[in-house]
């Protein structure tokens, strides 16, 4: 009988949690985790700091999306290897916060309601495609540099 070691102590495995601590210890991936636990925490508080909280239906809809964002998007600095999928969660709730006016209060008669979704939504956007694509970088560098050592 022969005993298999545990999946724990595969190289690839450790290969590529240290990959990934690499990747959240930059200065680039804390900017980006800490700029988009900001934009979660506007977004939940939006219809209070720009005064659309009488639209109670959209109201509920950003806090309940920037409590996500920020869920979505808290995890990547302590576990990245477990939470870098959810990044593509984090890009559809941004694409959401944009359409989010004319789909859920219909017709939005407030141009700042408006005007706070779609920049909220396309920071909160382009922050997720910055998280998704940190891990997509760096791989390549790495089997460029392997490649030409070979």
């Amino acid at each position: 009988m022969t005993t298999h070691p545990s999946i724990e102590q595969h190289p690839d495995l450790a290969e590529m949690r240290s990959r990934f601590e690499r990747v959240t210890t930059t200065p680039r991936a804390q900017a980006i985790e800490a700029l988009a636990l900001l934009t979660g925490l506007y977004l939940a508080a939006s219809p209070w700091i720009v005064g659309f909280n009488d639209l109670s239906t959209l109201a509920v809809c950003n806090l309940i999306t920037g409590a996500a964002y920020c869920l979505c998007m808290g995890g990547f600095g302590s576990a990245y290897e477990r939470t870098h999928a959810m990044a593509w969660c984090a890009i559809a709730i941004g694409a959401w916060t944009i359409i989010a006016p004319w789909v859920v209060a219909g017709s939005v008669d407030t141009t700042r309601t408006i005007v706070s979704n779609v920049i909220v939504g396309a920071v909160a956007l382009l922050l997720g495609l910055a998280m998704a694509a940190m891990d997509v970088r760096r791989p390549s560098r790495l089997r460029a540099r392997g490649d030409a050592a070979m």
